[in-house]
């Protein structure tokens, strides 16, 4: 079968086609993947960057969607049926053989295409979200970045929650797509913080989903509420910030870090409780997964630019087999 690999950390152009194996499925489910999703934490493996450091040459990518082409007696899972997976051992090729609990029956309502970039992101915020900032009925959640991958996905699992949302976007275009994923309010990131408490009264909001770091981490700070929560998701701009905690005890505020990928490593069972959540969601229709930007198995590479111009919006993915 065929896989992207990095085969140097060279960033995206250390990624390349190559035939390999197929895996072993014995006592595991095998699922002919039609898609994968791209995300940030695969850009940042290209360049050797993440936490997890794996030895080269490995086949990248956590997350794809497909159907299965077999499964153990007894697991629950049966061939034929639509999936989304999680593959530590790599999703970036036509087939994987992965636990039964890392295995996710989708509606008939969710693409394959839009499966296969469910998982990392959605999960991740629920996961921060509820986890996490523990979330209460009637609150305000600001979303930063809310053009990318994980803002939409914010935007949507808030909406799905009942929670009002306020995107934060760079430009006019990026606020399109932030409307179009149920934001309540879009505010352009040149005077965000005004025009945020000019929306809530002076109050502030109660939860703050930041992807990105950077410069706008203090203002963050400063548009909390009282006993405001601000959940660090991530650093795609570039600049991991700093926190003077004489700010949190002032304002009773808290900073929190939401490594959905960590927790899940150390708590056996917890994807299975939040898709125990967000299946009824999804099957009920409260919950949308976005069709992602998608990109042929053999420009990989380029589908990882996109991400590191931060010129990518919503979610990106490779089409590995016609759907």
């Amino acid at each position: 079968m065929y896989a992207q690999q990095l085969t140097t950390a060279s960033g995206p152009a250390g990624v390349q086609l190559a035939e390999i194996d197929e895996p072993d499925g014995t006592g595991l489910v095998v699922v002919d993947l039609h898609a994968a999703g791209v995300s940030f934490p695969d850009l940042l493996q290209t360049t050797g960057s993440y936490q997890i450091v794996r030895e080269l040459p490995f086949v990248l990518g956590v997350e794809g969607a497909g159907v299965v082409r077999s499964a153990p007696a007894g697991s629950g899972i049966r061939p034929g049926q639509r999936v989304a997976v999680l593959a530590s051992g790599g999703a970036w090729q036509q087939t994987v053989a992965v636990d039964a609990d890392s295995v996710f029956p989708l509606p008939d309502s969710v693409s394959l295409e839009a499966g296969a970039g469910f998982l990392m992101n959605y999960l991740t915020v629920h996961f921060a979200l509820d986890e996490r900032a523990r979330y209460r009925a009637g609150e305000t959640v600001l979303v930063h970045g809310a053009a990318g991958g994980v803002g939409v996905a914010a935007l949507q699992v808030a909406a799905a929650l009942g929670l009002e949302t306020i995107a934060v976007v760079s430009t006019e275009d990026k606020a399109e797509i932030a409307k179009a994923h149920r934001a309540d309010h879009v505010v352009l990131l040149d005077g965000w913080k005004e025009r945020v408490s000019d929306l809530t009264g002076g109050r502030g909001v109660d939860i703050i989903l930041d992807p990105v770091g950077g410069d706008r981490f203090t203002d963050s700070l400063r548009s909390l509420t009282p006993n405001g929560r601000l959940v660090v998701l991530g650093f795609t701009g570039g600049e991991i910030p700093t926190v003077k905690v004489n700010r949190l005890l002032l304002r009773n505020i808290s900073v929190l870090g939401a490594g959905w990928g960590e927790y899940v490593r150390t708590n056996p069972g917890y994807t299975a409780r939040q898709w125990a959540t967000l299946r009824p969601l999804l099957e009920s229709g409260a919950l949308r997964i976005a069709e992602p930007t998608t990109y042929s198995f053999e420009h990989a590479g380029d589908a990882l630019r996109t991400l590191e111009t931060r010129s990518a919006t919503g979610k990106i993915a490779l089409s590995v087999r016609p759907s």
